[in-house]
């Protein structure tokens, strides 16, 4: 296989050599994140969450087990390109139908290959996440794409991802509507053991879902900024204290901001799969799969939650209940398994409050 040389150029101008691989391309641009999971890269790369986003794994060896359309979390790849040291050449795994380089080809991403990613993730660690461009293009021409790129602040992001019209999965007791904000096949199927989900688009009104009559309304995760997502803010408001909620990743920021709370970016956001979570009310502690750039404020929600969860990096919000309404959400990924399942038991927890209505 011939080597395509390519570069990778970021906003502030750092420059990064390395070789094309995935789907050719003279320019790919984006937000460049940093994700350190170990495992699991088709599961990221597939994530809707990533839209509009760069990815770039910190592990240095990536591919090694190759891929399965079994493992896709959606239907199509919404990240903007992926970033690696050392993409295996070979693959060995019994259940894999193909290689990463394949995967990125069929979907339309690029990639690029042998980069320092040590010395980038301490640029985004130092910097935070930023604008970058990189391809087969000229030094100066991807440099005058990433500055050019505007990143994910204010963009709504969930119109891009969300299905179009609503479907139906699961064959659980309950009936659950679970709003499409980039949702992942993982959180499906676990919906799907304990309720017959209807999934909706993001625009779907409050009356539209209660008209249902659902046992409980689901908030997926998603991409972007919750900001930019008013008219879902505005639907949750509307549930709010009718059905019990449960929301996850953006689910969980936008029930915050329906609550009249505000959220802000984290400097270069929470990407991997070894998180450690407190559970508040049992001092338990989760290692959790999390995926997002921007947080709740729990200062701005004072009197109207009580915070359930604390990341214990930075003692941000990791998750909260309502007072006085049957509704609660984290900000990681129960779902996810990378390594332990401690947090499955949100789920379990989601199906006692539509049973009782209350914690």
């Amino acid at each position: 296989m011939s080597v395509r040389e390519a570069l990778l150029v970021l906003a502030d101008g750092s420059v990064f050599e390395g070789e094309a691989i995935g789907a050719p391309a003279a320019v790919a641009t984006g937000e460049v994140v940093f994700n350190t999971v170990l495992s699991g890269y088709q599961e990221v790369i597939t994530d809707p969450s990533y839209a509009g986003q760069i990815i770039t794994f910190t592990y240095p060896h990536i591919g090694n087990y190759g891929v399965t359309p079994i493992d896709d979390e959606a239907s199509r790849t919404h990240c903007r390109g992926v970033i690696v040291r050392d993409s295996a050449r070979r693959y060995s795994n019994h259940r894999a139908s193909g290689g990463l380089d394949d995967m990125l080809s069929a979907a339309g991403v690029a990639g690029i290959a042998s980069i320092d990613t040590r010395r980038l993730t301490r640029v985004l660690r130092d910097t935070g996440a930023m604008p970058g461009a990189f391809g087969t293009a000229s030094e100066s021409e991807l440099l005058a794409a990433a500055r050019a790129e505007k990143g994910t602040d204010g963009i709504d992001l969930v119109a891009s991802v969300t299905t179009p019209s609503a479907y139906r999965v699961g064959s659980g007791p309950r009936r659950v509507v679970a709003f499409d904000f980039g949702i992942k096949a993982t959180i499906l199927r676990c919906l799907g053991e304990i309720a017959t989900v209807d999934v909706v688009p993001a625009s779907t009104s409050a009356a539209e879902v209660m008209a249902m009559k659902p046992d409980g309304v689901f908030l997926s995760n998603g991409p972007g900024d919750p900001a930019a997502v008013g008219y879902a803010v505005e639907t949750i408001r509307d549930l709010v204290g009718q059905v019990p909620l449960f929301g996850i990743c953006l689910g969980h920021q936008l029930l915050g901001r329906a609550l009249g709370g505000s959220t802000f970016k984290l400097p270069f956001g929470h990407h991997g799969g070894n998180h450690p979570v407190r559970h508040e009310a049992s001092g338990h502690i989760e290692i959790t799969s999390q995926n997002h750039n921007f947080c709740v404020d729990p200062a701005s929600l004072a009197g109207k939650v009580e915070v359930t969860h604390l990341n214990l990096n930075d003692m941000t919000n990791e998750g909260m209940r309502v007072l006085g309404a049957p509704a609660f959400s984290v900000q990681y990924h129960p779902e996810a398994g990378p390594g332990p399942h401690d947090s499955r038991y949100l789920f379990a927890q989601f199906d006692d409050l539509m049973t009782s209505g209350r914690f």
